[in-house]
């Protein structure tokens, strides 16, 4: 897709926040630090428009982006090591639930792992809860640049085997350092709107 218009819209915390257009939305969820901002950033062809950070847990709201005013990428608060407390935690779990259970503009969800490492155990918890509340996920295996080509494969295969990926839902490779499996993400974005 060629994306010529792309803003910042809200960070929404409540349902009365989220954006009331009713275009499609896809989410984006991963650990904290696997580079859901430079997805997001490399996806639209803008270098800063959602902030990457070398802090853990930066994200602690749902931020709506709107693209090409068609639809919306909403990234949702990393989970895994940020260090905050567990009330704060509990509550970023409340948010992000409501958001992903209830919000019928979600069409599906972008989850990002590193391909580098075998999925955790936190990859796992979410691959497995959006099957159960059947929300079609795109899983997207970043850092493709670091792993020399002719090794991908076994890497994909370590991701789909840990996180028992169905046979309806995506597997893309990506990087943000070099654009490689950009053109994959967006088709793969395409056929949920």
């Amino acid at each position: 897709m060629k994306v010529t218009k792309s803003d910042f819209i809200i960070s929404a915390v409540k349902p009365e926040q989220y954006p009331i257009e009713g275009l499609p939305e896809i989410g984006l969820a991963g650990r904290s630090n696997v580079g859901k901002s430079s997805l997001i950033n490399t996806l639209i062809n803008r270098k800063n428009l959602a902030r990457t950070s070398q802090k853990p847990g930066k994200t602690q709201t749902l931020n709506f982006y709107l693209i090409n005013e068609l639809l919306y990428f909403v990234d949702v608060p990393g989970y895994g090591f940020a260090k905050v407390s567990k009330k704060e935690r509990d509550a970023w779990g409340r948010m992000i639930e409501t958001y992903l259970t209830d919000r019928d503009q979600l069409k599906a969800v972008i989850q990002i792992v590193d391909l580098r490492h075998a999925p955790s155990n936190d990859d796992v918890v979410m691959y497995d809860w959006l099957k159960h509340y059947e929300i079609p996920v795109i899983v997207v295996a970043t850092k493709s640049d670091k792993i020399p080509k002719g090794k991908w494969q076994k890497h994909l295969k370590v991701v789909s085997q840990t996180l028992k990926i169905e046979p309806t839902d995506r597997l893309v490779t990506f990087s943000s350092h070099n654009g490689q499996g950009k053109e994959d993400v967006w088709s793969a974005i395409k056929s949920y709107l």
